[in-house]
């Protein structure tokens, strides 16, 4: 069985980047070779080497359009090498990757991973929409991230027959106790709120600050990431007179981010629109024991990774009060706390490991090939 990723661009910026690498280097770990074949974000179109049977093949960027990579190199690259392989698992939303499968000639097995509905670009969508149909229809099987999102999507309300769902698995975090105290020696007698993420308008951080004038003084949040909204929410921060209470860390290495995660006392998410469809850092978070406050997005699957009163609470989306009074439950009642530590840690080692992640897909993929 030899598989290839199809989609997005290298080196990684975002999440469905980071799941192809993950499946890539998982399943050539297990003695499946696989590819990446994506669009080169640098310019260089040099392959790059994961591992002994794994490799990112990366294409010429012509244009960025709408943060969609256009390369009509993708289309011949694939053309060429579209025989090697038994199965190609397109990741969506990425309409480079449609065009390519769709005039590349390809007979075999398609999988579609349906990482999120198109819903920022509407006006591209109305172009893409065709072609989108064409690709649910072609897929043999199309896999969400959790079953809330692909029961949920519109656009997959007649191809329930052919879906499934694959939640996204990550290696747990280290514990790294002499990072994590430097941290918590910066905040002495604080409780450390965290949170991590692009700041941008889906990620609802004005709502998360506005949640710091219900909190009392002992609580202090940190928000780790870059975005176009810095400015902005530092604004917001300097208005409510929390600039002692709020600290945007700008962009983390990735040591000092998991230090950051082991460094809190609860994670919070306080995303507002179905964008956010996942959120693997509260995967994250859970792979150190620390309990999550998580919101309600409609339609979306970060309600289902954060089981409500299991691994932390879910509250309504823009509600500063919500977030706050869920902030507070569990971190003034230790035992609360404790047990929420607890079940965020067993959710995930029962369904959130990168191991347990690769061997449904392997699973998956057996499956697909022998239903000829």
């Amino acid at each position: 069985m030899k598989v290839l990723q199809l989609g997005k661009f290298y080196p990684i910026k975002g999440g469905v980047e980071k799941v192809m690498e993950i499946f890539t280097e998982g399943l050539a770990e297990r003695g499946f070779p696989s590819d990446m074949l994506c669009v080169s974000r640098n310019g260089n179109t040099e392959n790059v080497i994961l591992s002994e049977h794994a490799r990112v093949l990366r294409t010429q960027k012509l244009a960025e359009i709408a943060a969609t990579m256009i390369s009509p190199q993708l289309i011949w690259r694939l053309r060429c090498i579209r025989r090697k392989y038994d199965i190609i698992h397109v990741h969506h939303p990425d309409p480079m990757a449609a065009v390519a499968l769709f005039f590349s000639g390809y007979k075999g097995k398609v999988v579609l991973h349906w990482h999120s509905d198109i819903l920022k670009q509407k006006f591209l969508l109305r172009f893409f929409k065709p072609l989108q149909s064409w690709l649910i229809r072609r897929a043999d099987l199309i896999l969400g991230t959790t079953p809330v999102y692909v029961e949920e999507s519109p656009f997959l309300k007649d191809v329930q027959h052919k879906t499934s769902f694959l939640p996204i698995g990550v290696d747990p975090y280290p514990w790294l106790s002499d990072e994590i105290k430097d941290i918590r020696a910066q905040y002495p007698g604080k409780k450390i709120i965290f949170s991590m993420g692009r700041l941008v308008t889906y990620k609802g951080y004005e709502y998360l600050i506005s949640a710091m004038t219900h909190l009392p003084e002992e609580y202090v949040l940190l928000i780790g990431s870059d975005g176009p909204l810095k400015e902005q929410l530092q604004q917001q921060i300097e208005e409510l007179g929390l600039k002692d209470r709020v600290t945007l860390l700008g962009g983390l290495k990735e040591e000092k981010k998991q230090a950051y995660f082991g460094a809190c006392d609860v994670f919070c998410l306080s995303s507002v629109m179905k964008t956010e469809a996942y959120a693997i850092v509260l995967v994250e978070a859970m792979s150190l024991g620390r309990p999550v406050v998580a919101t309600k997005i409609p339609e979306s699957g970060v309600s289902w990774v954060n089981a409500h009163e299991v691994s932390g609470l879910n509250v309504p989306v823009r509600d500063p009060e919500a977030l706050a009074e869920a902030i507070h439950k569990i971190c003034g009642d230790p035992e609360l706390w404790r047990r929420y530590s607890q079940g965020a840690r067993q959710r995930y080692d029962d369904i959130f490991t990168k191991d347990e992640m690769i061997n449904n897909l392997i699973e998956t993929y057996t499956q697909l090939l022998n239903n000829n």
